[in-house]
């Protein structure tokens, strides 16, 4: 089909990863308040891609032209965390990754951008970005002090090293929760049930499963809040825990797709005070907050800068694409995906 001609195309010219990035400024652009795009013609609109092998950002005008970038491989460039392919694959069909390497990989990527003389960070009016789905970090109690009180005059990384209750995280490769599934498609009604209900049978990588694995684990009594890794990286600009946005919410397990809250079966099988943990999901589009001054003294972003709800690397995908009901696309990368837009 056309459709996949085209993605297919993309494919060749930049790779997933840079496509998901083009993707989450175009998503950027179109959610962000008329009252911020009109504001003039040198705004700046900054989108990033934290995907399995590493993190990109790229900056656009309000024109759509290409105004500044930079990545960061995770396996090249930050290689005392000892990844292959960005991934850390253990015993039992564990894959996880470093919640702390995330965190130095923005620390990384901003200083190059930093090191871009050009790049004018005061102009910057919004930022939003894609995350690796079905990825989880694990923040420890106390920790959200720690992001609202960032200090400029160090990185992030070395202030919130000892902020996370389970230092590496689950992440989409990981099927060590099989069990899990069961349990979880029985207390429902089975598997037709569950997609019903949540959009999806049970899947080993899903953060439901991979919450109910770590439920009565100590350090999981020390979670203060479970982050998705596009929710997370809001997090680290925002300086407070950010929401996770409705689409990403449906690739968990948790969340009636209906109603687009957290469903009272599941919760009750992640353990008590898990709606507390996860905090209630919020629309795609919706602007969480402003960017933290941490940013603004270290970097000179301007102080209005506001942030939008990032999500799924995915689900940018097809809102980048444009697809309409009844289109398809093909992402082939790290993984192969298909979606597309029905009308129910």
């Amino acid at each position: 089909s056309d459709v996949y001609k085209r993605q297919y195309q993309r494919r060749v010219r930049g790779g997933q990863e840079v496509r998901n990035m083009v993707c989450s400024i175009r998503r950027l652009i179109h959610q962000t308040p008329r009252r911020l795009l009109s504001t003039n013609r040198s705004s700046i609109f900054l989108g990033f891609d934290s995907s399995t092998q590493g993190l990109k950002a790229s900056a656009v005008n309000a024109d759509g032209e290409l105004v500044g970038s930079a990545a960061v491989n995770y396996d090249v460039d930050l290689p005392e965390f000892g990844t292959s392919g960005g991934a850390i694959k253990g015993a039992d069909d564990q894959v996880t990754t470093p919640s702390i390497m995330l965190v130095k990989a923005l620390d990384t990527l901003l200083d190059r951008l930093k090191a871009d003389h050009q790049f004018e960070f005061k102009q910057v009016k919004a930022i939003s970005g894609s995350g690796q789905q079905h990825g989880s970090v694990y923040w420890k109690a106390g920790a959200r002090r720690m992001l609202n009180e960032l200090a400029s005059d160090r990185s992030l990384a070395a202030q919130l090293e000892k902020c996370f209750a389970i230092p590496d995280g689950p992440i989409w490769m990981d099927s060590s929760t099989g069990m899990q599934c069961k349990i979880l498609e029985a207390a429902i009604g089975g598997a037709q049930e569950t997609a019903n209900l949540t959009g999806s049978r049970a899947y080993e990588r899903f953060t439901g499963t991979q919450i109910m694995k770590r439920c009565g684990w100590s350090e999981y009594e020390q979670t203060e809040r479970v982050s998705l890794v596009s929710s997370f990286m809001c997090s680290l600009l925002q300086g407070d825990y950010s929401p996770i946005d409705h689409s990403d919410a449906g690739g968990m397990n948790i969340m009636n797709i209906r109603s687009k809250l957290w469903d009272p079966r599941v919760l009750e099988l992640l353990g008590e005070g898990s709606a507390s943990k996860l905090g209630a999901p919020v629309p795609s589009h919706k602007v969480v907050g402003k960017l933290h001054r941490y940013f603004v003294e270290r970097y000179g972003f301007g102080p209005s800068c506001e942030l939008v709800a990032w999500s799924g690397d995915n689900p940018c995908s097809v809102a980048g694409l444009g697809l309409g009901s009844g289109e398809a696309a093909v992402s082939m990368g790290t993984s192969d995906t298909f979606f597309g837009i029905t009308d129910t």
